[in-house]
Formats: C-alpha cells, structure tokens, sequence
C-alpha cells in the first residue's frame, strides 16, 4: 500500500502524478491540498487568510467559518473533483472524498492555540483540530472493490462540526490504519535542503532517528512536516520519500528514490 500526499501549490504537476499512478500496479490512496487555490479565492472574496504562529514556532492557518467556506470550494470542491476527472481521463476509478463523507476522518477539535500577541500569551480558538480515527470499514470498502479513494480535508470533529486540519495528520492516522510501507510526499521542491533557499542542497537520505534535531533546525510549515514524518515513524512507517511534485515524472521519480528518502 502506497499513500501519496499531492501538495496545494501552483507549481505541482498534478497531470504527470495522475499519468504516473496510473501505471502502478501496487494499491494506492491519494491524499491533496490546494493551498494555493485557498490563498488566491480568500483573497479574490476580500478576506485573505491569517497565519498563526504558534509559542513552540508550528505555523497554522486561522480557520474560522469563512476560511471553511473557501476550503469546501477549493479543497472539496475544484480541486478533488479536478483530480478525480484526471484520473477516469487514465483509467483510474477515483472516488473523491473529504473527511467529513462518511466520517472518513474524524477528529477532535483544538482547545486553543497559543500564541504571543502583543507581548501576552492568548489563547486562540478556531475551527482547527487534529484528525484521531479513519472510518476504516468505509475505506477497505472502497479499496476491495476496486476504487481510488481521493481524500482532502475538512475533516469532522467529535460534535459533527467541520474542522481544517493538517494534511500531514491526515496521511498519519491513514498509515497508522493501512499500515502502508510507502508514503510518498509531493512538494514543490527537490526534497528536503540543507538550505532552504538552495534548491542543490538536497539531503538524499535521512534515518528516522535524525528526524528530531532536523525539526528543530526549520521554520514555518516545514517545521510541521517533520513532526509529522517523525510521527509516522513512531507509529511503524518504514518508507517516506519526500520529492519534486514539479518534475515531468513525480511518482516514478519518487519511487526510485530521487528526493528525501527516510528509512
């Protein structure tokens, strides 16, 4: 099993990942984002997203009924539904799905995010959480009878609520359920830099136990994604490869270990 994390920015090549997977003969799932899509709509509405930055330094977008709103639109609505058609274009039988559709996701809404404002310490709340169990049953439904399940946030909370969540989390709680050997993760760089802003600097391998202290060396979002792998590996992934979601060829590419590969 196979999941594939397409990441939401401008520059991915959803067509060559599409045209890719349809050429694997291995069981796959596919989880997107469209942050990109999100940013340039809340923008065109007049009402452009807000980051918060969290006291331990993980960045997050404010999500509250709006920034919901433009989610379902963008996430649910044109991208899900861009990708599914690609993929009947390729004989792939997609099935597009948020995580609230049958709670296919569920999860527990945040408390509060703490962070400075002002030189104080708030608490914010918004409709953001962290995804905690996968309608299992619904899933291996879709799998055994031969569908692509195509999964992108929001996800549901404990009081039926939808709630913006972390991609990252989500590929979590499905490996933990699928015990998928392979998770590949499409990005809009080679793999993870040494320097950020230099694209051959790329680090070709990294073991699990590195996972820790490089968290603590990045910033920002990506500083969220290597707490996500290191969980993955906590909860018995054995494969991640984080690679070029740009390129020509990104799946093959990735499966051949062009990237990051952490193993």
């Amino acid at each position: 099993m196979i999941i594939v994390k397409i990441g939401g920015g401008g520059e991915i090549n959803i067509a060559g990942i599409i045209k890719d997977l349809s050429g694997i003969d291995k069981q796959y799932i596919i989880v997107h984002g469209a942050n990109a899509l999100r940013d340039k709509l809340a923008e065109d509405l007049g009402q452009p997203k807000q980051v918060l930055t969290s006291v331990k330094g993980y960045t997050s977008v404010y999500s509250d009924e709006k920034l919901l709103d433009v989610m379902m639109m963008t996430y649910a609505g044109l991208r899900n539904k861009r990708i599914v058609e690609l993929c009947h274009q390729h004989g792939i039988n997609a099935v597009g799905l948020t995580g609230m559709d049958g709670k296919m996701v569920q999860g527990k809404r945040n408390q509060g995010i703490r962070v400075h404002r002002g030189g104080k310490l708030k608490i914010v709340r918004d409709y953001s959480g962290k995804p905690r169990a996968v309608n299992a049953a619904l899933l291996q439904l879709l799998l055994d009878n031969g569908y692509v399940p195509v999964l992108t946030v929001p996800i549901i909370d404990e009081q039926n609520v939808a709630i913006n969540t972390e991609n990252d989390d989500v590929v979590r709680v499905l490996q933990q359920t699928l015990q998928a050997d392979t998770v590949i993760n499409l990005i809009e760089a080679p793999g993870l830099l040494e320097d950020k802003d230099d694209a051959s600097s790329l680090i070709e391998n990294i073991s699990p136990l590195e996972l820790e202290a490089r968290e603590q060396q990045v910033e920002g979002r990506m500083k969220r994604k290597m707490l996500a792998v290191r969980k993955l590996f906590e909860q018995g992934a054995t494969k991640v490869v984080i690679s070029d979601g740009r390129a020509e060829h990104p799946v093959i590419d990735a499966l051949a270990g062009k990237g990051t590969v952490i193993a």
